[in-house]
């Protein structure tokens, strides 16, 4: 290999020659460690006003010694990627404690602490490369979902409050030295979409890129994520990104992640990747798949030529972590599959034009300047009437539907954003593609 080549360069290579191992879970290695509120705070923090037990990112700051002690856990039990500890390093999940102001100093301190573990995990082992994942977690609100039953247009942040923040948690990453950068554990594709904005917004703005994993969650045996996309209408949302992979984490365990892996393998024309949690929590939250179990899954996974990169979520230890990385040992990766490059569109199902298809139905009447009936409704603020009126469409076989909100009279914009708010709350709706019609 290239002793020039960047380290995203030398990832790639890897991933065509051997299964890539990631590490195992940070919360469970920190709540194990039995921290109090103290230990959390430090000096420097001693006192701040809100308590700050459970913000296992702060930890950087105040027990950096603690945190590099599990990367090099990790990274002794095989990892070949270490994640940083910022998966809540964000201006929005950090508001919770009063903390925004820090999200940038989070992501470079942590970067800096996993980089210290890496570097000196290679200094004793220059023959295998090691590398730092900053992690970027989903946030801890969602922009396709409203937290009020009695207000399905409200949204407790936007697209571009999370796109600022996440750029922010980018910026630090970037300077603190990582080597890629892992969106993880989405659980609402428009959080991920504000995040890999921010990246390409970085990106271009600093003339300095390094490669982008993704990760989905799928949430329960529906197989979907909780925004409510299927694993396909995901991919194809994403799938204008140049990312170098994409997999599955979190939620389940790696019995009950199968179906979806396979699906997955199918799907996407890069790399994948699968790091469940250890089982399903037990009646007391705790995870009981054993090291052995866990590892024979994602071992069945591999041998079916379906991963390129295994790991561990929530429950997993450097044990797990272990007996994975020497279950990956004799197997090849994944071959990226050649796909036909049909146009796909997604709504939460997914909807693809292949030659065979048939014309594609546009529902066109939730539209001012060619419904007078919707137009009325608009104008008269009957947004719900107007919506049963996009129902009526997909139930009557509109594959698409077209939105616009041309009119003098109407603050266009603000017309748009609520009434596609309100088709997200709608399953029955939001499930086909919606075409925006703008003369802006």
């Amino acid at each position: 290999m290239n002793d020039s080549a960047s380290p995203g360069d030398r990832l790639t290579s890897i991933l065509r020659e051997r299964i890539v191992v990631i590490d195992g879970a940070m919360g469970t290695m920190i709540q194990a460690l039995k921290l109090g509120e103290a230990e959390y705070r430090g000096q420097r923090f001693a006192s701040y006003p809100k308590d700050l037990k459970g913000n296992n990112d702060l930890l950087c700051i105040t027990k950096p010694g603690v945190i590099e002690d599990i990367h090099r856990q990790f990274l002794e039990a095989g990892a070949d990627i270490v994640e940083t500890n910022t998966f809540n390093a964000n201006a929005v999940s950090m508001a919770d404690y009063g903390l925004e102001s820090l999200a940038y100093e989070l992501n470079v301190t942590a970067a800096q602490v996993a980089r210290r573990a890496v570097d000196a995990m290679m200094a004793r082992h220059p023959s295998r490369l090691r590398f730092v994942a900053g992690a970027i977690g989903p946030a801890n609100k969602t922009a396709s979902l409203s937290p009020d039953v009695n207000d399905p247009a409200f949204r407790a942040v936007t697209f571009d409050q999370l796109a600022e923040a996440y750029f922010e948690q980018v910026r630090g990453l970037m300077d603190g030295g990582v080597d890629l950068l892992l969106a993880e554990t989405t659980f609402d594709t428009l959080n991920l979409k504000a995040a890999l904005f921010a990246i390409d917004r970085y990106f271009e703005g600093h003339g300095r890129r390094v490669p982008v994993m993704a990760s989905v969650t799928i949430v329960d045996k529906s197989g979907r994520t909780l925004s409510g996309q299927t694993l396909e209408a995901f991919w194809i949302s994403v799938s204008h990104f140049p990312l170098l992979s994409l997999g599955i984490n979190c939620a389940l365990g790696a019995a009950e992640m199968r179906p979806y892996v396979e699906e997955l393998a199918g799907l996407a024309p890069i790399f994948t990747s699968c790091y469940p949690n250890s089982g399903l929590p037990n009646a007391f939250g705790e995870y009981d798949e054993t090291p052995e179990s866990m590892s024979a899954i994602l071992r069945d996974f591999v041998a079916n030529g379906w991963l390129n990169i295994v790991g561990g979520c929530c429950g997993t230890t450097p044990a797990h972590i272990r007996s994975i990385a020497e279950a990956m040992q004799p197997f090849k990766p994944r071959v990226p599959p050649q796909i036909k490059p049909y146009t796909r569109f997604s709504g939460l199902e997914p909807l693809v034009l292949r030659p065979d298809s048939n014309f594609l139905n546009i529902g066109e009447r939730t539209n001012v300047t060619g419904s007078p009936k919707f137009a009325k409704l608009i104008l008269g603020g009957n947004y719900e009437e107007a919506l049963s009126i996009a129902r009526q469409q997909v139930e009557g076989g509109a594959q698409m539907i077209d939105v616009n909100m041309d009119e003098g009279l109407l603050d266009s914009e603000k017309a748009m954003v609520y009434f596609l708010n309100l088709i997200a709350s709608e399953p029955d709706i939001a499930r086909v593609p919606i075409m925006l019609d703008s003369s802006k």
